[in-house]
């Protein structure tokens, strides 16, 4: 595992249940506070993306990364908005804007293939571990119908840019 993931893979882990956060599940605002970090991450590493990679199928991929988190987020600001609820900042939450800042710098200092592949990977791993936590923490913490919904609804695409981000990291190597 590479060192940059591991701010982001321990904030997922923490949220589940092998994680430090055995006691208490996440709250609703904390999911959607964290919901929003996830895909804010994605979106700013997708843009970071976009701008240095020079091979067409990352752009691609990074193109579709922010444009669909971009709808996600989208979609649970407005659902916190309806449903009168303020996202509540939490460990969570904090570590994966922190991850991925640390994450996005180690980026930028790549450049060409190495930074392809390093986006690439962090991806699939970024996926995977999103993946799980929507499957172990938050659709099972989740009393909310609407926003259980939301996680419903979305994951089929988290697992589909999981799958498209493992067929660019085989044809990377």
């Amino acid at each position: 595992m590479k060192k940059t993931l591991a701010p982001i893979l321990f904030a997922l882990l923490a949220a589940g249940p092998l994680g430090a956060a055995h006691a208490a599940n996440p709250t609703d605002p904390q999911i959607a506070a964290i919901v929003v970090a996830a895909n804010t991450v994605d979106i700013d590493a997708g843009k970071l993306a976009e701008a240095k990679t020079k091979n067409k199928e990352v752009r691609d991929f990074a193109k579709q990364m922010v444009h669909d988190h971009s709808a996600v987020n989208k979609q649970a600001v407005a659902l916190v908005k309806k449903l009168h609820v303020t996202p509540e900042e939490n460990d969570t939450s904090k570590s994966l804007t922190q991850g991925g800042e640390t994450n996005r710098e180690h980026l930028k200092g790549l450049s060409g293939a190495a930074f392809d592949k390093a986006y690439v990977d962090n991806e699939v791993t970024y996926h995977q571990t999103v993946l799980d936590a929507i499957d172990k923490t938050l659709i099972p913490s989740a009393t909310n119908a609407e926003l259980k919904a939301l996680l419903n609804k979305v994951r089929p695409n988290i697992a589909a840019h999981l799958d498209h981000a493992k067929q660019i990291q085989a044809q990377l190597k």
